[in-house]
This record gives C-alpha cells, structure tokens and sequence, in this order.
C-alpha cells in the first residue's frame, strides 16, 4: 500500500489543473501490479481536488479478477461526475490483435461540454482514419449482441485468465523447485500477461545469448507465453543464469 501512498499520491497531487492522466484500469503493463479497490477511491479523490483528467487505458478486461470486477475502475471514476476518457480494446479478449478493435469513450461535465468534444473529435477522425475498419467491430457486435455466443466468448475468456493464473503459479513453483533462492512469489499476486520478472539487463542478455529466450531488457516478461511444454526449460534456464 505505501507505493501509492508516497510515489502515485504525490506524483499526482504535484501534477497542474488540467492535466490528463493515464491509468491502466486493470492488469498493468508492464507492471502486473494493480490499484485495489480502496486506492482507486483515493485516485478519484485527488482527481477531484487537482483538477485532472483521467484517461483509462482499459485494453485487458476480463484478464484481471473477471468482466464485472474489471470494471470497478471504469464505473467509480465515470459516476464520480469527474470528465475523463476510457479506451476499451478488444485486441486480446476476442483474439482479435491485429483488427485494433476498440473504442473510445468520452465522459463530459454536460451536454453543451458533449457537443463541443464531439465536434473535436469528428476533427481529428477525420483527418486521421476517417472510417475505421468495421471488419473485427461486426465479430465483436456479433458475439455481444447474441445470448449463446457471449455465454461462449465469457467461459473462454475465462479460461484464458485461469490459465494465465496457473501459469504464474507454475512459474513460481518451478523457480523454486529449481533451486532459485531469490523471491519471485510476487509475479504470483500480479494480474494479467505481463510482469516485470526482476531480471538484470546483463541476466537477459545471457538468457537470449545463451539459451535463445528472449526478454525486453527490462525484464518484462508475458507470462501467458509460458505453457506447460515450455515451463521446464524457462525455469531451468533462469536459475542457471541466476547460479
């Protein structure tokens, strides 16, 4: 709790009226560390007292505790009457990347303030895509419009975040069990695909030399690309670097 109350808090208490803020709303990246309910409640405070403007990247719904849960960022901050933004993506819960499909919402102060943004963004629509690509957008309205195929898509979903759960603990475990004296049992409380594994640059430089894993040298890893078949080798890997 106190990585928010003495880096975040007052980040934001410093920032001047007007400025807009980007939060994850769930399942951080890199990071894999999310805000718990309570602290969202403080964001929302110092929002309101600073004059900011959230902006909510909101790209892994469904990844974190479930849809519902998820979501409690989006709802407290939305109903909370400040003005702020909320880009929803559907690229990794439908499987759909390369389509970007998402969308972007817009929570204005009154109807006046709507119109007025409205024109804005028509503006820079315009003279940036124009019309997007309504290919992945019709899978999508499909799925969520039909009782049967939404059923489907959310036990799927589902089981995408169970097993990413289970990846996490396997991971943790399997560096234990290899001998690893160094504590990674945070990656096991994170949410989502991505975490930051602690590694040093010089430590990924040797696994992607070494052993041909290769992680972004800040040692950010996704762990939704370990599975079963793979998990011995990575581990096995790790733990000789660390050796």
């Amino acid at each position: 709790m106190a990585w928010i109350s003495h880096g975040m808090t007052e980040c934001l208490k410093k920032l001047p009226a007007g400025s807009v803020v980007v939060i994850h709303a769930c399942c951080h990246n890199p990071s894999g560390v999310d805000l718990t309910n309570e602290q969202w409640k403080i964001v929302v405070d110092l929002c309101h007292a600073g004059g900011l403007i959230p902006f909510l990247d909101f790209a892994y719904q469904g990844f974190g505790g479930g849809l519902d849960e998820d979501a409690f960022p989006i709802r407290i901050i939305s109903e909370s009457g400040i003005p702020c933004l909320i880009a929803n993506s559907f690229s990794k819960s439908f499987a759909l990347y390369r389509e970007r499909v998402g969308a972007l919402t817009i929570v204005t102060s009154s109807a006046d303030e709507s119109k007025r943004v409205l024109t804005q963004v028509k503006r820079v629509i315009r003279t940036n895509y124009s019309n997007p690509a309504s290919h992945g957008a019709q899978l999508v309205g499909a799925i969520l419009s039909d009782e049967v195929l939404r059923s489907q898509w959310e036990t799927e979903l589902a089981g995408m975040r169970e097993r990413i759960r289970k990846m996490r603990t396997l991971f943790v475990n399997s560096l234990r069990e290899k001998g690893v004296e160094q504590d990674f049992s945070f990656i096991e409380q994170q949410s989502g695909m991505f975490s930051f594994s602690g590694l040093s640059a010089d430590q990924v430089k040797e696994l992607r030399e070494k052993y041909s894993l290769y992680i972004v040298g800040s040692g950010r890893i996704c762990l939704a690309a370990i599975n079963e078949n793979n998990i011995g080798y990575i581990c096995e890997s790790i733990a000789d670097v660390l050796g």
